[in-house]
């Protein structure tokens, strides 16, 4: 591939996430313990950090099915383990969180990780955090301004009144701890929506892209719509960050890296569909196959191959950031660590190298 030229190419961050997801493995039909799953979480933070990755991004969700529903708890633990990655919550649901828990979480997140706090805000692919916290999801979009609202509004003031719809009044109240950043950064997750893309854009925050298969060229009216709705909205183009998050599985070869994935992601599809409601159909060995290759958003393969799918989306988006999801569909460990080395030492410095040139 030809290399890029771009005059915004500073500090182009990769790094990784999960979602805790306890899938059964496919060989064995067995599930690993909630505990172990955290305790592989913690693991393969400190490898992504001493690797010299970015970010690392944990997921909230609610079920039994998934390791993690305390997102900043973790984030600490993982904080007081690594000495530079960056730490962020991939996604909170921002319409069904009180912001000022929120935002004390995450300003103690903030002290004791040295200012490496971020937040990922969205709505995620379950809801059972309405029912479950007594909100309603017809009132998603007024919970979800509401609250970001108040959020930025603790972010800048130390002592705050404040009146909303949803939530009771804060009158005169001291809003501590105060984090070492000015602000903690948030981004907002989008999964395929103009209307998403515009609110980052109106809002100034980042935008991360969650692109998990297809023809990633669908997702560039939506970093249009983003950075034309920032422009508009009196943002410095500069502050408008774009990130992409997809599953990801490399190998030494690429088709190496198509027969042991194939087991996991095809597991993995099949097990949240059936979490979701959906036909319960298993993906084939050739629609894999076509979901792998070079033209589209499924990052697998050899570091090679998934280097050129990272510069190519670059081509397209031009964006900051690339993190991606390394655990899905039951695998092991040893694979994720596996995969987190390729991603350090074999894809980061040659897509950066890429990017700079």
């Amino acid at each position: 591939m030809q290399e890029i030229t771009s005059s915004n190419n500073k500090g182009f961050e990769i790094g990784i996430y999960t979602l805790g997801d306890i899938t059964p493995d496919p060989y064995t039909g067995k599930s690993i313990s909630s505990q172990q799953r955290l305790q592989e979480i913690l693991k393969a933070s400190v490898l992504a950090d001493e690797a010299g990755l970015d970010i690392i991004g944990i997921g909230e969700h609610h079920r039994l099915d998934y390791a993690v529903s305390a997102t900043a708890v973790v984030l600490s633990s993982i904080a007081q383990i690594t000495k530079r990655i960056k730490l962020t919550s991939a996604t909170t649901v921002l319409s069904t969180i009180d912001p000022v828990r929120l935002f004390e979480e995450f300003a103690t997140l903030d002290l004791l990780s040295n200012g490496r706090a971020e937040i990922i805000a969205g709505r995620g692919a379950f809801l059972e955090s309405f029912p479950l916290f007594g909100y309603d999801l017809d009132d998603y979009d007024e919970l979800f301004n509401e609250n970001y609202e108040l959020f930025q509004q603790l972010s800048l003031n130390d002592k705050l009144s404040w009146q909303g719809q949803y939530r009771s009044p804060i009158n005169d109240v001291d809003i501590s701890p105060r984090p070492i950043q000015e602000k903690i950064p948030m981004w907002i997750g989008v999964g395929g929506t103009l209307e998403s893309a515009e609110r980052a854009g109106r809002l100034g925050t980042g935008m991360a892209m969650a692109i998990l298969g297809g023809d990633p060229s669908r997702f560039k009216p939506l970093v249009e719509a983003y950075r034309s709705a920032g422009i508009r909205a009196g943002h410095n183009m500069n502050t408008l960050k774009v990130g992409v998050t997809g599953h990801c599985y490399i190998s030494t070869t690429t088709q190496q890296a198509k027969d042991e994935y194939y087991p996991y992601y095809s597991n993995y599809r099949k097990y949240v569909d059936h979490q979701l409601g959906k036909d319960l159909t298993k993906i084939s060995r050739a629609e894999f196959d076509q979901m792998a290759n070079p033209d589209t958003a499924l990052f697998v393969g050899s570091p090679q191959q998934v280097v050129e799918k990272i510069l190519q989306q670059y081509e397209l988006f031009g964006h900051q950031r690339f993190m991606a999801q390394l655990d899905i569909g039951g695998i092991p460990y040893d694979q994720v660590a596996r995969n987190i080395e390729f991603l350090a030492t074999e894809i980061a410095p040659r897509v950066r190298r890429a990017i700079s040139q």
